[in-house]
């Protein structure tokens, strides 16, 4: 196994690889320590844990809502990501909530990416991690997401009520390297669902999919001014139920009509690398997630805590 992995991703960190094998830090899917001396083939999958050489703290807790013997429910701060990645491994709401609780079965059954705040559901038993799997690939998970705009300059807030409620499609895609979605064009006749449609059942094919693959109901809860870090400026409170779960969907969306989210350093314009201000969030916050509880039939709803800084004073 260590000569394959060597031959693999040697260039990367040969001795560095040699050290975990030695020192147990490579492990087979059932947490069996795999040696310098294991055959290949004996385990189908490895882990291999690498280490960041400085983790800078996250100052926010995860706040742990909901705890039961299949599912583990989380309110995500901004900024935390949802699992180790890059620069972050014991920064991560995974690994900080697995050595606060002692799970080392837990594991995402969603995500959200670091910017965003609020809920995210944890799977605790992985004996019953398949029925709540199957409840986000049929699409039988509803949420709802908050989030602020500023105005544009000009804009009257009757004339933006009398924009919403209303349903916005569109077909995009994201290149792996690549930061931003793209938007991509369609024609009248390739429109894909009707809104509000039913996924489709059926046999997958390989057929490439047309039209719109991604879609959003915005309902606009108010108008107002800030007072957090952009005090004075008049701000939009949306409310966004998404109904597909594209790469950055929602602040493509709101981007594209012209309410770009407040904080967002991707959308409507990418902006140059800079370092987390915590002052300045992204204005975006995964509110609510409800779904058919697959074991009890219980329906069941959990909501976040969380409250964004921007959000217009009543």
């Amino acid at each position: 196994m260590l000569d394959y992995v060597l031959h693999r991703w040697g260039h990367v960190d040969p001795d560095g690889i040699v050290e975990r094998f030695r020192t147990g830090e490579v492990r087979a899917a059932d947490g069996t320590v795999v040696t310098e001396d294991t055959p290949l083939g004996v385990h189908e999958s490895v882990w291999y844990y690498r280490s960041v050489p400085h983790e800078e703290p996250i100052p926010y807790e995860v706040t742990v809502l909901h705890q039961d013997e299949h599912l583990l429910v989380a309110d995500k701060p901004h900024f935390l990501p949802t699992t180790p990645g890059g620069r972050f491994v014991q920064e991560s709401a995974l690994v900080r909530l697995r050595n606060r609780l002692g799970l080392d079965h837990l594991v995402p059954m969603h995500r959200l990416d670091r910017a965003t705040a609020g809920v995210v559901l944890f799977s605790t038993h992985p004996d019953t991690r398949g029925a709540y799997q199957v409840l986000f690939e049929r699409r039988q998970v509803w949420k709802v997401y908050e989030a602020v705009a500023a105005l544009p300059a000009g804009t009257r807030p009757e004339t933006l009520s009398a924009r919403f409620p209303l349903t916005y499609r569109n077909r995009m895609d994201k290149v792996k390297g690549v930061l931003t979605a793209r938007t991509l064009d369609y024609g009248p006749l390739h429109s894909g669902h009707s809104p509000g449609a039913p996924a489709r059942k059926g046999r997958r094919t390989n057929r490439p999919t047309i039209g719109a693959n991604a879609e959003t109901r915005i309902e606009l809860l108010g108008t107002g001014v800030s007072t957090g870090a952009w005090a004075g400026t008049a701000v939009a409170h949306l409310r966004l139920f998404p109904r597909t779960g594209r790469t950055h969907q929602l602040r493509v969306h709101l981007a594209a009509l012209g309410l770009g989210i407040l904080n967002d350093p991707f959308y409507p314009r990418l902006l140059d690398a800079a370092p987390d201000d915590y002052d300045r969030p992204l204005q975006l916050l995964a509110h609510t997630i409800g779904f058919t509880d697959p074991l009890t039939g219980e329906q069941r709803q959990f909501s976040s805590g969380l409250r964004l800084r921007e959000r217009p004073v009543a």
